[in-house]
């Protein structure tokens, strides 16, 4: 046994990439840890503070707010990772600002145009989904401070230059602050209005932080002098504009469908069912983090791997990656079999234990694409996200047409189900696309040898 742990701290030890991932990923997992344990507070004070009906208005607002944010929102660090690599190591920093600039145009871009699409849903949808006038203004101000605190260009900024316990730092902000929140709701503003201005708190507060460790590494000053020219940062950059549209769009799908859900259960159920549902999901998706945290740390060095690696090599890798995230997957559902109705009922009370059903299903789903998360990750470092963009799509559409026909005949938990559908397509997809790119891509690589 001893022997075989030192063979394989050996083994890593002469991996640079291996290394990088591994630091990466603990910084990153401290963060979250910090989070996930944290929210299971910040989740029971608002839940048992403001009940189930209030709960689900206060879910419905959170929710709606993100999934626009996420729908106009551009995934700029992953542009920033994937096109700042080769500048940055041949010291071109002219085109490395340039590059940076331009993700932090488009940024506030997303952030105007998600602005006036709020104000005009909040006109017209905002009895639909649950929200009462008094509430509407207050909604208006928070889906605003959500989208302005956009921090996608500095995350990759600083996972560029491998500051990854520096965003760690940053994100560690956002759970501090809403439990301090959470906290101070409960004492002076019991209400929907209090939680909200203690999420919002954590927006700015956390997007402030990250400006202001960019600020102090340069790259702040680099945004400021560069002179972007859209034709110009289109010809340093061969692809940019199908790689930012393709990544924006598989996000959209793939993020925006974990929200879609809830605002249906809202639409169809009322708040108290989508207050249900939120917690249900809040706690699927804080177990299944480790997905997201694996494809974080893990996309740069993904990224100088597919330039310098060859095809096979990244094919035999990912049955590796899928036995590791598999076994870890197996690991959370065992945990929430065991234990979920008991940690719902802790959280927010004897009503939210008929969670469990939805719970159960929502973490598989997450286990689902947790399992595979690496092959969308190398699909999309070899230039193939249109391909994961066609299979959210394809996902999409059949979580969508699954949760109008299973909600009428098992309520919330249909939605649940349809979730975990859409997920299992899109985990079956992306393993086959990614063992068929890196299989032809081998054979053409033996064949101009």
């Amino acid at each position: 046994m001893a022997g075989g742990i030192r063979s394989l701290a050996a083994s890593i030890r002469s991996r640079p990439g291996v290394q990088a991932v591994l630091r990466n990923l603990g910084w990153l997992l401290a963060s979250r840890s910090v989070l996930a344990i944290l929210s299971l507070f910040y989740l029971g004070f608002a839940a048992r503070t403001l009940g189930v009906v209030d709960f689900g208005r206060f879910a419905l607002i959170t929710g709606a707010s993100q999934a626009l944010a996420i729908f106009v929102g551009f995934q700029t660090w992953q542009i920033i990772v994937q096109y700042g690599v080769d500048p940055l190591q041949r010291g071109d920093t002219p085109r490395l600002a340039r590059l940076l600039r331009g993700c932090a145009l488009l940024d506030l871009t997303g952030a105007l145009i998600g602005v006036a699409l709020t104000v005009a849903i909040l006109r017209v949808g905002a009895g639909p989904l649950g929200i009462p006038p008094d509430l509407t203004r207050d909604t208006l101000i928070f889906a605003v401070i959500q989208l302005v605190s956009v921090r996608s260009t500095p995350l990759g900024i600083l996972r560029l230059r491998d500051k990854f316990s520096l965003s760690a730092l940053a994100d560690s902000i956002t759970p501090i602050v809403r439990f301090v929140g959470a906290g101070a709701a409960m004492l002076f503003d019991p209400s929907v209005r209090g939680f909200m201005i203690a999420w919002a708190a954590a927006e700015l507060l956390t997007a402030a932080t990250y400006w202001v460790l960019v600020a102090r590494s340069g790259d702040l000053g680099l945004i400021g002098r560069a002179r972007t020219g859209f034709g110009q940062l289109v010809d340093e950059n061969p692809g940019i504009v199908g790689f930012a549209v393709s990544t924006n769009a598989s996000a959209t799908l793939g993020l925006s469908s974990k929200q879609f859900p809830l605002l249906l259960v809202g639409a169809a159920a009322g708040p108290s069912a989508a207050g249900i549902f939120r917690l249900a999901a809040q706690l699927a998706q804080a177990l299944a983090k480790v997905s997201q945290l694996i494809a974080r740390a893990a996309f740069p060095e993904v990224v100088r791997l597919a330039r310098t690696a060859s095809p096979r090599r990244l094919g035999r890798i990912l049955p590796r990656t899928y036995l590791v995230s598999g076994l870890a997957a197996l690991a959370i559902m065992a945990v929430v079999v065991l234990a979920g109705r008991q940690v719902l009922s802790l959280i927010g009370g004897k009503t939210f234990g008929d969670a469990y059903p939805m719970l159960l299903w929502l973490t598989a789903a997450g286990c689902m694409e947790m399992i595979v998360i690496s092959a969308e990750t190398v699909l999309t470092a070899l230039h193939r996200a249109g391909v994961v963009f066609a299979i959210r799509a394809v996902a999409a559409a059949l979580m969508l047409a699954g949760a109008l026909i299973l909600m009428p005949l098992y309520a919330a938990s249909g939605a649940a189900m349809a979730v975990f559908a859409g997920s299992a397509v899109v985990a079956l997809l992306l393993g086959i696309a990614a063992r068929r790119i890196t299989r032809v891509s081998a054979d053409d690589e033996i064949i101009d040898g």
